[in-house]
């Protein structure tokens, strides 16, 4: 005779059978991180050990199969895609049957230039230290954008252990170039075109809101940049002997750049503002309801102003652009000499929004520069053209610009996206427009998508700056979102 079932055991069985069944994908995933977080710190900090910026390709070819190796480890389909010239793209798909759509994720492995000098610490040498009762890693990638991949790879161990199926098709796109322009990426998905197809392509990159709060961003500025070089004395001159009569380049190039913005930050560049495409009413409403986080950041950047005319910069950063990156003349502190110097140089970054054309972006900085009387020219001047011409600046123009995307809020899966984070997160910010630039049109055209961005990082994490560092909170927060993402239908 069969013994009979206890009642009691039954309803334990199918209490715990519904309690499990009720978990988020985000519960399950903080779960797994708090039981792993000694381990996944472990494992973080190893793949931020890996060099990877771009003057060093032998490092990013072994970032690029470290990753490819971590994919294959999960079972999960990976190769590179790759081609002469450019590190490899890192691929991945978990095919699920019977799956009506195809998620990206998107996210780059390779890192901005180091200059080991201006680190506490070595920027390839990870170390864990407590800021303001919070412990935050720091290395280079910590936050942009090593995070994201890891995140990823997490929340696939964190379901799969949950044994919590996927209901869509995943493809990961791993970049290595995107800190350089992302130059080769659209040439390396055409070719692969079939592989790389989505519904939907989510971009796992940049800071959530300054406030702290998960963010959901719609579009990304475009960039482009130009290099320029005036020129006075073909050789070094004594300031007391020549000054007053030899031209000095950097008070040249000083007074050139001036002359581009007004004392309120706008920019003087005819047609600058010219073709800016509107922001729709949701894109409004959206601007209207987020956090104003200024005061906040004047005080935790140490301003006493901004430019803008009193704009908040979320409105700002929906305008196009002009930043000096860097400039270079002679020399100054212990090694500056009294000299008039021969040249003087300018990088200038150009952040576009949507409806500006990166290249007539760029037209438009050289018009003005040439309408300030300078004679432009595209290659080195010889001797008969600097002393023909009044004023020479060499323009150099980067060659890997692209524009501005933006997806529009209301779009079915747009909405469903922004519902998701919402199950992982209880406050989330929509923004149509990022500050920082990726390559969504080389994504969107290439895999006939739409993109939206769902960033990780926290905002105070130096990116693309000397002690780069991730709150291990956005880390955890990062893994929970992710989980939710790899849940779509």
């Amino acid at each position: 005779m069969q013994p009979r079932p206890n009642p009691s055991c039954l309803l334990l069985l199918l209490w715990l059978a519904g309690t499990l069944a009720a978990q988020t994908s985000a519960e399950v995933a903080r779960r797994y991180t708090s039981e792993h977080q000694a381990q996944l710190t472990q494992a973080f900090s190893q793949l931020l050990s890996i060099p990877n910026v771009a003057a060093d390709p032998g490092n990013l070819e072994r970032n690029a199969n470290v990753l490819a190796g971590m994919l294959k480890q999960r079972g999960v389909d990976s190769r590179l895609l790759s081609m002469a010239g450019a590190p490899p793209v890192v691929y991945g798909q978990v095919v699920v049957p019977g799956a009506k759509r195809t998620i990206v994720f998107y996210a780059h492995y390779d890192g901005q230039p180091v200059t080991p000098s201006e680190w506490e610490g070595a920027p390839f040498t990870p170390v864990i230290r407590e800021v303001d009762g919070e412990q935050r890693i720091y290395a280079r990638s910590a936050a942009d954008d090593k995070a994201a991949i890891f995140a990823q790879l997490t929340a696939l161990d964190a379901l799969r252990e949950a044994k919590v199926s996927l209901r869509a098709n995943v493809r990961f796109v791993w970049e290595g170039e995107e800190e350089a322009g992302s130059p080769h990426l659209e040439q390396i998905l055409d070719a692969s075109r079939e592989s790389i197809r989505g519904d939907l392509w989510l971009i796992c990159d940049g800071p959530v809101d300054q406030s702290g709060m998960q963010t959901v961003v719609f579009g990304a500025r475009g960039d482009a940049h130009l290099e320029v070089t005036v020129y006075g004395p073909h050789r070094g001159l004594h300031s007391g002997h020549y000054g007053n009569w030899a031209p000095n380049p950097a008070m040249m190039l000083a007074q050139l750049l001036a002359g581009m913005k007004d004392d309120q930050g706008r920019v003087l560049v005819p047609h600058f503002y010219d073709g800016i495409t509107p922001l729709s009413p949701a894109e409004k409403e959206a601007l209207a309801r987020a956090p104003v986080n200024d005061q906040m950041l004047m005080n935790s950047f140490w301003l006493g102003h901004t430019d803008g005319g009193g704009a908040h910069l979320l409105e700002l950063i929906n305008q196009p652009s002009l930043n000096i990156n860097g400039l270079a003349s002679a020399q100054v502190g212990a090694r500056a000499t009294n000299v008039i110097p021969p040249t003087a140089t300018a990088d200038l970054d150009l952040r576009l929004v949507v409806g500006i054309d990166w290249r007539e972006q760029q037209q438009r900085v050289i018009d003005y520069i040439r309408s300030r009387g300078y004679f432009v020219v595209d290659n080195q001047p010889t001797r008969e053209i600097l002393t023909q011409h009044p004023k020479v600046a060499l323009v150099k123009r980067d060659e890997a610009g692209y524009n501005a995307v933006r997806t529009a809020m209301d779009l079915p899966i747009a909405r469903e996206v922004i519902r998701a984070v919402e199950s992982a997160r209880a406050d989330v910010v929509l923004l149509p427009t990022m500050g920082g630039s990726v390559p969504l049109g080389a994504m969107e055209r290439a895999a006939q998508t739409h993109t939206v961005t769902v960033p990780i990082a926290n905002y105070d994490d130096n990116q693309h700056a000397a002690n780069e560092n991730l709150r291990l909170q956005n880390l955890w927060n990062g893994v929970e979102t992710m989980a939710a993402l790899l849940e779509l239908r």
